[in-house]
């Protein structure tokens, strides 16, 4: 009798799960109908999208050798700095290869897994750079509101559990929205209108009730992306109530220099996403959405390397530096 309740209960399982995994597989793939303008002279798009790419990875990497190799950037700020540039290539290396590759051998499709993973990981990425801006924002208002304390302050072991909760909430957040994502079925419709599988668009495919996965991007939205404005915000504001009571023309410039590159990474990362979700446009909506998510993914990336290069005048001294080693043997020294 306990034999037969058993395997009862087995075969129930199993057809459970059997009929779960039929439901979840009816769609093995998603069709990605990618960019609405590269139809046209796909050639041209491809090409100008390659050497965004390459830029991007050339671009950051040339960002964390010159950290690594200079002492003198051995500092809080450019440890931060290092992390953002290579989370830029990984932001972009989830969506650019697939989209290349596509393109290249005129395929729309990606696999449910695959699509499943691009999901986690660009949520992980792009989460990650929110945080990461706004520990690198509470660095530039102690850099300037208490720069007596600085060095206590930020020392080694605030920067690590900053970066390191980052990356964890990151990662929580992100395995959370695909675990839910993963429960949902798709029945036959497979065409997704993006150049990546993004969470709301295959929201929008489901066939199940999606009012939890709903709620969850509202409440992570709020955490992971509007709190952390939010800080940025209010670490300028004291920036800026700390520089008028200086009213110095020499305070203001080295503010400006401390500050401006994040300051230009920060206007671009949320205006994207404000432009994005918090003016929508009646026509051509979802175009609009395929273009900025464009902007986000490769240009943003592409420029941080160009942001923090050429107004930072250590970043120049210690491209200066490389450059000159690897032209003589002797050692160089760059003013």
């Amino acid at each position: 009798m306990i034999y037969l309740t058993f395997t009862l209960s087995f075969l129930s399982l199993t057809k459970e799960k059997a009929t779960r995994r039929e439901n979840q597989s009816d769609v093995s793939k998603f069709l990605l109908l990618g960019l609405p303008m590269w139809t046209e002279k796909p050639g041209i798009y491809y090409i100008l999208f390659l050497i965004l790419y390459l830029t991007t990875v050339l671009g950051n990497l040339l960002i964390i050798l010159l950290i690594r190799l200079d002492s003198r950037l051995h500092t809080p700020m450019y440890f931060f700095l290092s992390h953002l540039a290579l989370t830029d290539i990984s932001f972009s290396s989830v969506t650019a290869p697939k989209m290349l590759f596509n393109m290249q051998t005129q395929s729309q499709s990606i696999s449910y897994a695959g699509c499943i993973s691009q999901v986690y990981f660009f949520l992980l990425f792009g989460d990650f750079d929110s945080l990461l801006l706004t520990s690198m924002a509470y660095d530039r208002y102690v850099a300037i509101c208490q720069p007596l304390h600085y060095t206590t302050i930020m020392n080694q072991s605030l920067c690590f559990l900053l970066v390191t909760v980052s990356w964890v909430f990151s990662a929580a957040v992100a395995l959370l929205h695909t675990l839910f994502l993963a429960r949902l079925s798709f029945y036959g419709d497979n065409i997704v209108p993006h150049f990546f599988c993004d969470l709301s668009t295959l929201l929008k495919l489901s066939s199940s009730d999606t009012t939890v996965n709903e709620l969850l991007i509202f409440t992570a939205g709020v955490v992971v992306i509007t709190v952390p404005f939010i800080c940025i915000l209010v670490s300028y504001g004291h920036i800026g109530a700390s520089i008028l009571r200086v009213l110095s023309f020499k305070g203001i410039l080295k503010a400006l220099s401390t500050c401006g590159s994040h300051l230009t990474v920060v206007s671009l990362y949320y205006g994207s996403i404000i432009g994005l979700y918090f003016f929508p446009s009646s026509n051509n909506s979802n175009n609009k959405n395929v273009i900025v998510a464009l902007l986000y993914t490769l240009v943003t990336p592409m420029l941080n390397p160009f942001i923090y290069s050429l107004r930072n005048q250590d970043m120049k001294g210690a491209l200066g530096n490389v450059l000159c080693k690897g032209r003589f043997s002797t050692r160089c020294i760059v003013t």
